[in-house]
């Protein structure tokens, strides 16, 4: 299932959607841990973009599992692309609990002008908290991201480009 999309190993094609998904789903939810006003502009996109990176990471961690299943003797040259991979998958799983939590524990004002749908603090510690925890993980989810690309790249191209 995770092997190919047409004639093209799966992995190659998902790991661009994971390039772009997890910095805008990270951005996203930064952002909307530390700008309550725009908490009701921001809310659905940090939700589905949280949900989105997830399962682009999800797709993108078994896709490279059954590329590397299909050609075993690439083990050595994607052990830390791998490695890397895989600890950015378990920040992932976290940061997208987090931004459900965030969503709905987050107060935040309303779109409509009579206020209506407004969330109210519930528990200022709690959304200091909350709010923290999304913006560190969110900055690691994107720090890993560019290491385990950095390593997949390095992996596939390392000594193979034209000398500058």
């Amino acid at each position: 299932m995770f092997e190919r999309f047409g004639d093209l190993p799966l992995h190659v094609l998902v790991i661009h959607a994971a390039v772009v998904v997890l910095p805008v789903a990270a951005l996203t939810a930064i952002v909307f841990a530390l700008v309550p006003k725009w908490r009701w502009l921001l809310r659905w996109p940090a939700l589905l973009l949280g949900i989105a990176g997830l399962v682009v990471a999800f797709v993108a961690k078994k896709s490279g599992e059954a590329f590397l299943a299909a050609i075993p003797e690439l083990e050595p040259a994607v052990k830390l692309h791998q490695d890397r991979g895989d600890l950015l998958f378990l920040f992932v799983i976290g940061f997208a609990v987090l931004v459900v939590a965030a969503v709905l524990l987050l107060a935040g004002p309303s779109a409509l002008a009579s206020g209506k749908g407004a969330k109210a603090t519930k528990s200022r510690p709690l959304e200091w908290v909350l709010s923290a925890a999304v913006v560190v993980v969110g900055v690691l989810v994107i720090y890993q991201t560019i290491r385990t690309g950095d390593a997949g790249a390095k992996a596939v191209w390392d000594g193979q480009l034209p000398p500058k």
